[in-house]
């Protein structure tokens, strides 16, 4: 796979490169610029091919090959029963605080968040409890666990979302972070829902470790999302998977989603089926680009846009820029935007304490990098 191939994608319904100007370089929402593997598209037009396309059911293989997974990279026992499909991870913690929270009550997420964690609770009628991460003097983000507790208490919290790895800082939390957290919310009755989307896009030989998987109590107290979307470059054909071991928590939520949530079709548990199963050679490529683009980007921010200031993510990719020390009159989203003609995210739509930030997506060609950052260089010196 040539991950350095430019394909045009402003002609096509991409959200990504068309949201802006055409003189606009787009760095924003996390989807890839890299055509997905060769066994997805072979397996989409095995199935176009056959022309019917009536009502369908999750394909018994994919169980058998996302229990296989789970099983190989985690040593996580997990069963078919316990497996089930929906249409978008999104889709699967809004479901899952509206079946589990009842209107008032409240969930907690780390800061700086993803926009939907901050938007599910107030769409769902709940309180939003926003635990912001602490930055270290090197600049990682790091969990307060006693803030969390404290405001576990004080708010009556029913529920909290994990994003693990965490978007948009790339923090892959350890075995001993995820202990700590699982022991608060197993002290007070706080129902984990756990967003690891981006588990599959890990640097520097990490692993990721789902929360559920650290003892049987943990995996009782736990609904578990992950999807081959942002992995293989398919977030368009909107398949997730989520893992629910308590058959209680699990009727609850399906019972929820019943008549409202629909299964994935018939062409994108296709795609997922074939990503899972033939996907790890190419997935292996992807990362090693992508911690080259990783570093590529560290560099710049040393040589050519010094001022910006970042910690490596240790996964996903997305980067969160801290542009403070650029004292400029306006958000960095806006003057990179303006002057460089750089569309990247605006830090304030991940929490009120972001305003100087910016996340950027390297899920890009290495051109493209080159590009953003010598405009980015241009607009800074121009000033």
């Amino acid at each position: 796979m040539d991950f350095n191939r430019v394909i045009d994608r402003r002609h096509s319904e991409c959200i990504k490169w068309n949201r802006f100007d055409e003189d606009v370089l787009p760095m924003w929402v996390a989807d890839t610029d890299f055509e997905c593997p060769d066994a997805v598209i072979r397996a989409l037009h095995e199935r176009v091919d056959h022309g019917i396309f009536g009502y369908g059911a999750p394909p018994k293989e994919l169980d058998q090959t996302v229990i296989q997974r789970l099983k190989h990279l985690y040593d996580w026992d997990v069963h078919s029963n316990q497996i089930g499909y929906i249409p978008g991870i999104v889709t699967g913690f809004n479901a899952a605080i509206r079946s589990f929270c009842e209107a008032g009550e409240a969930v907690i997420y780390q800061t700086p968040a993803y926009p939907p964690f901050i938007s599910a609770p107030d769409s769902a009628k709940l309180k939003g409890i926003q635990n912001p991460l602490v930055e270290s003097q090197d600049g990682r983000f790091l969990l307060d666990f006693d803030l969390f507790e404290d405001q576990i208490i004080r708010e009556r919290v029913q529920a909290y979302i994990l994003c693990n790895p965490q978007n948009p800082t790339g923090r892959v939390f350890t075995r001993e972070e995820l202990t700590h957290l699982a022991e608060i919310c197993l002290r007070h009755n706080v129902l984990i829902i756990s967003d690891e989307i981006h588990c599959d896009i890990l640097y520097d030989n990490r692993k990721h470790i789902p929360i559920a998987s650290l003892s049987p109590e943990v995996a009782a107290n736990t609904i578990t999302f992950m999807a081959p979307s942002k992995t293989y470059n398919i977030a368009g054909l909107h398949a997730s998977v989520y893992i629910v071991q308590n058959p209680d928590l699990l009727e609850k939520f399906q019972c929820f989603c019943s008549g409202l949530v629909g299964c994935p079709g018939v062409l994108s548990l296709t795609a997922a089926h074939a990503a899972y199963a033939e996907g790890d050679e190419w997935l292996a490529e992807q990362n090693r680009y992508l911690q080259g683009n990783r570093d590529f980007l560290d560099e710049a921010l040393r040589t050519q846009l010094a001022g910006i200031r970042w910690n490596k993510p240790e996964a996903t990719f997305l980067g969160w820029w801290d542009c403070s020390a650029l004292d400029l009159e306006e958000s960095p989203y806006e003057f990179f935007l303006r002057e460089a003609r750089v569309g990247l995210n605006e830090g304030i739509t991940f929490g009120p304490q972001c305003a100087d930030y910016v996340r950027i997506n390297f899920g890009t060609t290495r051109a493209n990098l080159q590009e953003a950052i010598n405009r980015m260089q241009a607009a800074l010196a121009a000033r």
